[in-house]
Formats: structure tokens, sequence, C-alpha cells
């Protein structure tokens, strides 16, 4: 029970942060399936526990935002890598596998006689 608790605490608070944000009670209503009311009371609630203090500044969120861009494009440039890695693995699995066609286009040559082969 005291979990529970918990975790329905941590939502209230989740949604009081993205309403103080800047998302329209409205929306959150929505989107959380509670009335606007009960996320007002969550919002001032929020603010008497933490104060004004625990939200983060404008320049915080946008340098927050910048370094969430930022490591989703490295992550996009890894999942790249990493597809191409793989493929190129896949490609030396099956030419493993394979019986070397090198050594049979060589032994099926005639062999060249060298100069010293001549008497």
């Amino acid at each position: 029970m005291q979990q529970r608790n918990k975790v329905f605490e941590e939502v209230r608070f989740k949604v009081a942060q993205e309403a103080l944000g800047g998302i329209k009670t409205g929306v959150l209503s929505r989107r959380y399936d509670v009335s606007p009311k009960t996320i007002r009371n969550w919002v001032k609630e929020y603010q008497e526990t933490f104060g004004d203090d625990a939200l983060p500044t404008l320049d915080e969120r946008m340098a927050e935002s910048k370094r969430l861009a930022e490591l989703e494009e490295k992550y996009a440039c890894a999942l790249k890598a990493l597809g191409e890695k793989e493929l190129e693995n896949n490609i030396l699995r099956e030419l493993v596998k394979k019986s070397s066609p090198a050594s049979k286009i060589n032994s099926t040559l005639p062999k060249r006689s060298s100069s010293r082969d001549i008497p």
C-alpha cells in the first residue's frame, strides 16, 4: 500500500511540474484523465511542498533541451554505425560459411610453366 501511494505521489508531482512548465491544465487533464481542478490542487500542493525554486529556469530548460537534442543525434549515429557493423558481420559470416571459392578457381586453372622448368 505504501508503494502505491508513493507512485501516485510521483505522478502528481510530475503532472504539477508539467503544469508549472507551461502545459495547459486542460491538456493535462485529458492526458491523465483527471479534472483540471484536481491538477490545480496538485500544483498548489507542489508549490507549498517545494516552493518556486524547485522548477528549472527557462535557461536551464533550454540547456537541457539542447543537451537532449545532442544526445538524440549521437544515439542516431550510434544506431547507424551499429547497423553497418552488423551488416558487415553478417556478410563476413556468409563468406566464412562458403567453401573458399578462390581456392577452387586456382586449382582448376592450368599451372603456368616458369622459366625455371625449362631444361
